[in-house]
């Protein structure tokens, strides 16, 4: 696949780690190190295959994180008992906690710059942005929750598919144009439906892309209920053009 997306939409490793964490309900003060690194490099093979713009920080972190494993690992020094061992994640969890404080300073900031309109306050474990539509309140998913599903759409394929030759060609332009158009037929789309109607792995990849593209290009936000739950689609209504019907009056 040689189609690159270039994403300012990415958020910061630090993101993904707190997401990690909040996703599978962690101790964020002991954090499994192992299963966090695993997921961690998961996702970012999975931003790999996609040809996605990696900022180098994500392979910082990444570096990180495997040097942290691999301390875990070590045995514990016995020859002074009486001194206590520095565990390998303090720096790590101090990081993250700065981190969270810092976004939820920024979030509350943001609120208040909002004070003027109505904004409904979120549950503090929920770092995302309101959306009001049709009298209901979503949150606009992240990347990562993108990403997430975008994972489990691929775990779904039957293993036999990854193997067969396709003749059908699905490029991101036309799933870009498909989208839209089914936008303009229903107010909101679960990710998940779009990725269950694709024939094949290569055209659940083409159409996670294309959202990523219409993501990019402001056409579309993707949104959540809550924290975690199905990602639905729907066209970002401050990027819609009113239509604006000639003036009647005007004599030829």
């Amino acid at each position: 696949m040689t189609y690159k997306i270039k994403l300012d939409i990415f958020e910061g490793p630090l993101d993904l780690l707190l997401y990690l964490v909040k996703k599978d309900h962690l101790n964020i003060y002991d954090i499994p190190i192992s299963l966090i690194t695993d997921q961690y490099m998961g996702y970012i093979e999975l931003m790999k295959m996609l040809d996605l713009n990696i900022a180098g920080e994500f392979l910082v972190m990444a570096a990180t994180l495997m040097q942290i494993k691999s301390k875990m690992l070590l045995p514990a020094e016995t020859e002074e008992p009486d001194q206590a061992q520095e565990d390998p994640r303090a720096e790590l969890v101090k990081r993250l906690l700065e981190y969270e404080k810092f976004k939820e300073i920024a979030e509350e900031l943001r609120q208040r710059e909002s004070g003027q309109k109505e904004v409904f306050k979120r549950p503090k474990t929920v770092d995302k942005k309101e959306i009001r539509a049709d009298d209901e309140v979503y949150f606009e998913a992240s990347i990562f929750d993108l990403i997430s599903a975008f994972s489990k759409a691929l775990e779904e394929v039957p293993r036999e598919v990854f193997y067969e030759v396709f003749k059908d060609e699905f490029t991101i332009e036309e799933k870009v144009h498909s989208v839209l158009h089914l936008l303009l037929e229903r107010k909101r789309i679960g990710i998940s439906e779009l990725f269950s109607q694709a024939k094949n792995k290569l055209e659940i990849i083409v159409t996670f892309l294309a959202i990523l593209e219409l993501i990019r290009m402001k056409e579309i936000v993707a949104v959540q209920k809550d924290l975690f739950q199905e990602i639905e689609i729907t066209r970002n209504i401050n990027n819609i053009i009113p239509y604006e019907r000639p003036d009647q009056t005007q004599t030829n």
